[in-house]
């Protein structure tokens, strides 16, 4: 089996699960380190001729990381495209399932039972109001309908925006200190937030700091992610 991962969560989920499988993957896939595979680029710019020359067997690809005409291109090269929908925590199981089982021919990985235990053990916290930005200069935030913003409302924390018509809007940050939160959720990518740069755009609101890819991959992150982000998120009471 040849496969070529645009998503970097998949990425992780396949290479922890099945070391080899992988033949062309994006830039932008950084775990398991090391990882030997041909780069194709960005999730939003692959290289599609290159990926047609690798000829895999699958290619594994997501609604909201992949564009549309990249993915109708390799498809009608013939190529086999599955496209996955991960918004909430329940999908994410699914969805791994799908790829790895469905689509890789695999057996069920173990660190995917021991994710959905973890989740199925994990206790919210005091419930908190937060704002929680995703990109600076200009200031977006998660909205509705957020992978990310599902895992913080299941350990207590949630999103002030979540109503929101848009998934990530841009609002301006002197509304942003005015949308009534007694938090703020910083993870340290897409956008880098870091102790010197986003919470002094939050005077007097507390800050957590949290771990980007365990808020917002899914793949074997998903197993520590409850005690990792529970533990930044106490850390800022």
């Amino acid at each position: 089996m040849r496969v070529v991962s645009l998503v970097p969560s998949l990425t992780e989920a396949v290479a922890v699960s099945a070391p080899g499988l992988l033949v062309g993957v994006t830039d932008w896939c950084s775990h398991p380190a090391g990882l030997d595979a041909v780069r194709v680029k960005g999730t939003k710019n692959p290289d599609v001729a290159r990926i047609i020359e690798l000829a895999p067997d699958l290619v594994v690809a997501n609604e909201e990381e992949n564009r549309p005409a990249d993915l109708a291109a390799l498809t009608a090269a013939g190529l086999d495209v599955l496209v996955t929908e991960v918004r909430t925590l329940p999908q994410a199981f699914a969805e791994l399932e799908r790829v790895l089982v469905d689509g890789c021919g695999l057996a069920r990985p173990g660190w995917l039972d021991a994710a959905e235990r973890a989740w199925a053990e994990a206790r919210p916290g005091p419930k908190r109001m937060a704002v929680v930005p995703i990109w600076r200069r200009p200031w977006m935030v998660l909205g509705r309908d957020t992978f990310a913003g599902d895992l913080l409302a299941r350990l207590g924390v949630h999103n002030v925006y979540a109503a929101r018509a848009e998934r990530y809007p841009r609002i301006a940050i002197d509304e942003l200190n005015a949308a009534g939160a007694d938090l703020v959720v910083l993870p340290d990518e897409p956008y880098r937030f870091t102790p010197d740069d986003g919470p002094e755009a939050f005077p007097g609101l507390p800050a957590a700091l949290v771990d980007g890819r365990r808020l917002t991959w899914y793949g074997p992150s998903l197993a520590e992610a409850p005690a990792v982000l529970g533990a930044a998120l106490r850390n800022s009471l």
